[in-house]
Parts: C-alpha cells; structure tokens; sequence
C-alpha cells in the first residue's frame, strides 16, 4: 500500500505579507497525521523574527490590528526565535518525525503556505524535506465535491469535513484543525471510489 508510506504534514503560516523576503513569516504550525487517525502523531510551533530588512504589508497589518485578531496576534509576541533557526527545527522535526516515511505538505492553500515554507528553507541554505510534494486542500476538495475550482470554498464544503475546533489563526491550532478536515476529505474520497467500483 503507497498510501502508507507517507506521513501528512498539515502546516498554517502566518505572515506579515504576500510574498516571502520583503515580508516575514511571523509563526509557523504543523501537525503530523497517518491515514488511520485524526490524532497527529507529532505537532510542531514556532514564532519567527523578522526577516531583517522586511516590512510588514499594509493590508495585512491593518487585518492583524483588528480587533478579531487580538488573541492570534498576542500569541504571535511569544518566544519569538531567529528565523534561520526556526526553520532548521522544521526540518528537524519533519526528519524526526517521518523517519523512513515520506513527508507531504498539507495546507489551505498550499500555494500561500508551502511558498514561504519553501523559501525559508532554501533561503537559510536548508533543503525542502518534502521536496515539492505540497497537497493543496482546495483542488482536492474541487476533486472530491466535483465542480468549479472556484466553488470549493469552505462554505461549499459540507459541515462532516470540519473539526469541532475554531479557526483561529494561531498557527498550530488551524494546522491541526486542516489536518483533520484533510483526512474527512480523503476518507470520503477513498469510500466514493469504492462505491463507484461496486
């Protein structure tokens, strides 16, 4: 069985900006899942200093300094660590904890996460331990729900996908909370193809 080769790295970035380099990851949260579980085997948090010479985006300052945001942006001042650092725990904690299994990134969209996950890696002279196996849960949602990409949105997503937990823009808990509505998502999937073979 491929399927259990592969260990799923649900990862949640929060930014300060769009793109990488002018702008900072400010926090960084993984949660480990097999298939047979929606308890993570292993979680992974990390509040990053800024990039030196970058600035926070407008916009997304201005989204932050909203008052929904107050808890998720107090949590981001804590244990704040060098980002050089930060990133080669990552890779530590995806070595570690996939050992002989394949890691793949999981994320919401992965073309925002795995972006600055990816260029933090390379940037601090770090190798990507996924390589570019980065599993964006919107396509594999259109794939699932069938339809327009542009309609797989949450709110077109059935309730049974997501976990109790709210999204909370604290890196860690919306990690975790993506890997779960991942594994929904697969389960469902998987019994379609069954039913669909009968």
């Amino acid at each position: 069985n491929i399927m259990s080769t592969e260990i799923y790295i649900s990862s949640d970035c929060e930014t300060n900006g769009p793109i990488p380099g002018p702008h900072s990851m400010l926090s960084l949260g993984a949660a480990a899942f097999t298939l047979d579980s929606e308890t993570p085997i292993s979680t992974f948090y990390v509040n990053l200093l800024d990039l030196p010479g970058s600035q926070p985006d407008p916009n997304t300052e201005a989204w932050w300094n909203e008052p929904s945001q107050a808890k998720a942006k107090q949590a981001l001042s804590i244990d704040r660590v060098d980002p050089k650092l930060a990133m080669e725990k990552f890779s530590s904690w995806v070595s570690s904890t996939c050992k002989s299994y394949s890691p793949v990134f999981v994320a919401y969209p992965a073309g925002f996460d795995f972006l600055f996950v990816y260029w933090y890696l390379r940037y601090f002279g770090l190798s990507s331990p996924f390589s570019f196996s980065a599993l964006d849960l919107k396509t594999f949602a259109m794939a699932t729900l069938g339809g327009n990409y542009r309609n797989a949105t949450k709110k077109n997503m059935p309730k049974r996908w997501f976990a109790a937990q709210p999204h909370t823009h604290i890196a860690i808990d919306d990690a975790v909370e993506q890997g779960i509505m991942f594994l929904r998502m697969k389960k469902e999937n998987d019994l379609k193809k069954k039913v669909s073979k009968l």
